[in-house]
């Protein structure tokens, strides 16, 4: 029997991450037009006053990895994207308060 190997590669984020547009777009495989809609949307929210001072929490790379993900799998616009990140965040919240009681 052939003995495989696997390499996996990944990125430890924690809350104290903060990435350039150039690095969300490479942690998200996505272009810069992509990005823009999506902080148009809402979706995301940079940290700085001009494109060149952005910064993206983990918080706001998790949310585009899994915007990539729905439209790429699911074919969800944006919009539907932007519902389904705020019924999940909102569902996270529910969980939290429930273990709570």
């Amino acid at each position: 029997m052939t003995e495989q190997t696997i390499y996996l590669q990944g990125v430890v984020l924690n809350e104290a991450t903060r990435c350039t547009l150039a690095d969300l777009c490479r942690l998200c495989n996505a272009d810069v037009e992509m990005i823009h809609e999506m902080i148009a949307e809402g979706i995301i929210i940079p940290e700085g006053q001009s494109e060149v001072e952005w910064r993206f929490t983990s918080l706001a790379i998790k949310r585009a990895q899994t915007t990539m993900r729905l439209q790429r799998d699911l074919e969800v616009n944006l919009p539907g994207c932007a519902l389904i990140l705020d019924l999940l965040d909102e569902l996270q919240e529910l969980r939290c308060l429930s273990r709570r009681r």
